[in-house]
């Protein structure tokens, strides 16, 4: 064999041999990529496949956590997915009942609910994870509401619909304690046609009462709308609802009682109405000065001495009796009534009653039907002091300067 031949041979061998290492499963490849790549490109007419890349990882997130309670349902529940999607999100009351509706972003990454949830209830949160690579994951998860021992609400007064007379204050009283009434207070609108602005006065961490500087101008119309609902009253007690109520004021209408000529002038709107003789308490028992609201009024009324700690064999106690025309000042048991017929010739002269502001018949039966509840009744020179905030409403007796401050 020539020199020529033998190299021609070899060549033919050593393209044998790297043709058969790559049929032998790509010995060399990591050597002679180059080479080898084009001889496969050359040879099988056809690229090497690419693998597939890998998905990432999706993060979830998704509100409440699994197992949660006291969960707030006025925050939506919410599933989000990053590197992925959610679909198919049934959110509803375990053992049954109607699903939650809720909404999925375009981008089709987030779920969240088109309602308030329910108190009181566990749910079922079930939802399919998938990744970019098109890997579906399925997912359950349970969570509670808030139960009836963190449930709070209120309740006002006036009530709706009805009519006060201008003294009234509006009073609130919330179930549970109200830690940060700064607030709370901005969870409430006031509006008053009148266009009187209006103060809060906190007695409690549970009750305030708001009153205006004056009395309500006359055919005032108030509304109290509390946003209440999901509200975190402190101590995680939530509001379990809103409350709105409005009353409207009837004309002003003031009894203004002075003991130094014992009469009572009643005005109404300004303007004198009736003027009437009255009794009113004894030494023992003297009545109070300052602002007063009726409280209630009854046409007939059981007095009971007991209700004002006597019994038998004290000074001052009388047997259990019925008062007509009676209309409450305090809690304590001072009224504007009929008095007695024992005591109707002391009217207009001397006081002979526990406390009580007493009438001859004729003019108690004027007072029950022409003054109504809301409306003030003002006593003067007793020489007793004011009637206390709560012992009624007597609101009216604290300086507006010290009325607005908590």
């Amino acid at each position: 064999m020539t020199e020529v031949a033998k190299r021609k041979t070899g060549k033919i061998v050593a393209i044998v041999g790297i043709c058969a290492a790559i049929a032998a499963g790509g010995i060399g490849v990591a050597t002679v990529p180059g080479l080898l790549a084009g001889s496969a490109q050359n040879q099988a007419g056809t690229a090497p496949s690419t693998p597939a890349p890998e998905a990432k990882p999706v993060e979830l997130g998704v509100t409440p956590l699994d197992g949660a309670v006291e969960w707030n349902p006025v925050v939506g529940p919410q599933v989000k997915a990053v590197n992925g999607k959610v679909k198919d999100v049934v959110l509803a009351p375990v053992g049954g009942g109607t699903p939650v509706p809720g909404k999925t972003s375009a981008d089709g990454t987030t779920w969240t609910t088109l309602e308030v949830l329910k108190f009181k209830t566990q749910y079922n949160y079930s939802f399919t994870v998938v990744d970019t690579a098109g890997k579906e994951t399925k997912k359950t998860q349970t969570f509670t509401t808030v139960s009836a021992a963190y449930e709070a609400d209120a309740s006002i007064y006036p009530r709706n619909g009805s009519v006060a007379g201008s003294g009234q204050p509006i009073e609130i009283n919330f179930s549970e304690p109200v830690l940060d009434k700064a607030a709370m207070e901005k969870r409430v609108g006031i509006t008053v046609s009148s266009g009187q602005p209006v103060a809060w006065h906190w007695y409690s961490d549970k009750k305030v009462r708001i009153r205006p500087e004056a009395f309500w101008a006359s055919g005032s119309t108030v509304t109290v709308d509390m946003k209440l609902l999901g509200v975190d009253f402190g101590n995680g007690m939530i509001g379990n609802g809103n409350v709105t109520s409005t009353f409207t004021t009837g004309p002003q209408r003031i009894a203004v009682v002075d003991d130094t000529t014992k009469t009572m002038n009643v005005y109404i709107n300004g303007q004198l109405e009736h003027t009437a003789p009255v009794s009113l308490g004894g030494e023992d028992w003297l009545s109070p000065t300052g602002y007063a609201v009726i409280m209630e009024q009854e046409r007939h009324s059981n007095f009971n001495a007991g209700t004002i700690g006597l019994k038998p064999g004290d000074k001052g106690y009388y047997p259990p009796l019925v008062v007509e025309y009676a209309n409450r000042l305090t809690w304590s048991g001072v009224y504007v009534h009929q008095a007695l017929e024992a005591a109707w010739g002391a009217i207009g002269r001397v006081n002979v009653s526990h406390g009580c502001v007493g009438l001859l018949p004729e003019d108690a039966a004027w007072f029950f039907n022409n003054m109504k509840t809301g409306d003030v009744v003002q006593i003067l020179n007793t020489g007793a002091p004011p009637v206390e905030p709560l012992e009624g409403f007597g609101d009216w007796n604290i300086p507006w300067a010290s009325y607005a401050q908590r």
